[in-house]
């Protein structure tokens, strides 16, 4: 509400006056946050651009001639550990009775990773186009949502298994525990959902219990969305993972691990002639791989790069060497890989569009 200059009194200028002064502290504080954060962060990059500046330089030799016949066997490693996280996905789904082309699965995989790794937030923008993708291949929603959810914790335990071999065999310092409470949670969530699967009338009670309390702090009837539940819940009758599928899905997604641990291998020896510990490799791998499930940095930026050097120049390797190497994985494996996923996604978000879901 504006106030005409004549009703207002000394006293209230006095008080409004106090407040924008008030208001105006935080903003002057507020302007200079910005380039005092930017000031820091170029100064810190500067300091570290001059203490790595020999170490940054030898990289770059190395990295201007690498192997030609390493580097193609290191891109075709990284395809088919891609290729391979679609088979996993296409060997779930065709458990639940739902069957599409090979070629159709990989693409979703391409897309799906480059919406992940890319974009903030892009692990939700994954999950959501995988899931539309999958409805549009013939998934039921509870099917395409156990589909996801399967393949999260099939992936995830792959890495813990591989991480724990090369402790082992680097003689590093296995930690049982977190592996055993990674084994029995995926256990247990398996056997739940297989209880659930086929006795759902086992769950209604506690269900019902459950919508009753939410639809009554939403002023809802307290059976308000129990059919969509029932409905979703019946769904998942169809999702039985048959043996044969379950050892080829597991297969698949350990193999997506190996062959990308394979295309950090494949580089190395791309740029160096020198040996490394295969075990000591794979180690860095993992660490490196652990570091990238922090999403807060699209693509690992910087977490997975750093984690990877410090985890090979421990192994032995050079400083050059190592950063050599990280760059051209992290070209094969995020510049190359993220750009054929986003061009697969345009070519997908266009068949959509030509082809209306049923």
């Amino acid at each position: 509400m504006n106030i005409p200059d004549a009703e207002v009194s000394a006293e209230d200028r006095s008080a409004f006056t106090t407040i924008d002064a008030l208001d105006e502290a935080p903003r002057r504080s507020r302007r200079w946050l910005r380039p005092a954060a930017v000031a820091a962060l170029l100064a810190l990059f500067t300091i570290e651009l001059i203490l790595g500046w020999s170490s940054l330089t030898a990289a770059l030799s190395q990295l201007r001639a690498p192997r030609p016949l390493w580097f193609a066997v290191a891109l075709i490693a990284e395809l088919a550990a891609v290729n391979c996280y679609g088979r996993m996905q296409r060997r779930l789904l065709r458990s639940a009775g739902v069957s599409r082309p090979v070629h159709q699965h990989i693409a979703l995989a391409y897309a799906a990773h480059s919406l992940s790794v890319t974009i903030p937030g892009g692990p939700a923008f994954s999950t959501h186009f995988n899931y539309q993708q999958m409805r549009r291949f013939g998934a039921t929603p509870a099917v395409a949502s156990w589909c996801i959810a399967l393949s999260g914790m099939l992936s995830a335990a792959a890495l813990a298994v591989i991480t724990a071999a090369s402790a082992l065999a680097s003689h590093g310092a296995l930690l049982w525990r977190s592996l055993l409470t990674l084994t029995l949670a995926i256990l247990l969530l398996t056997v739940g959902i297989r209880r659930i699967t086929r006795h759902p009338e086992k769950v209604e009670p506690a269900t019902r219990a459950a919508l009753a309390k939410i639809n009554r702090l939403r002023h809802h009837p307290d059976a308000e969305g129990l059919d969509r539940i029932r409905g979703f819940v019946e769904q998942l009758r169809a999702t039985r993972l048959a043996p044969r599928h379950a050892v080829a899905a597991a297969t698949y997604a350990v193999l997506n691990w190996v062959l990308d641990a394979g295309c950090l291998w494949l580089c190395f020896h791309a740029v160096s002639g020198s040996g490394v510990s295969n075990a000591q490799l794979l180690f860095a791998f993992c660490a490196g791989m652990t570091a990238g499930t922090v999403t807060i940095i699209p693509g690992g930026l910087g977490l997975i790069d750093s984690a990877l050097i410090l985890g090979l120049v421990t192994g032995g390797v050079t400083t050059s060497t190592a950063i050599a190497t990280v760059v051209l994985y992290r070209i094969i494996s995020f510049g190359f890989i993220v750009g054929a996923g986003w061009i697969t996604w345009l070519i997908i978000r266009r068949h959509n569009r030509r082809v209306p879901a049923v």
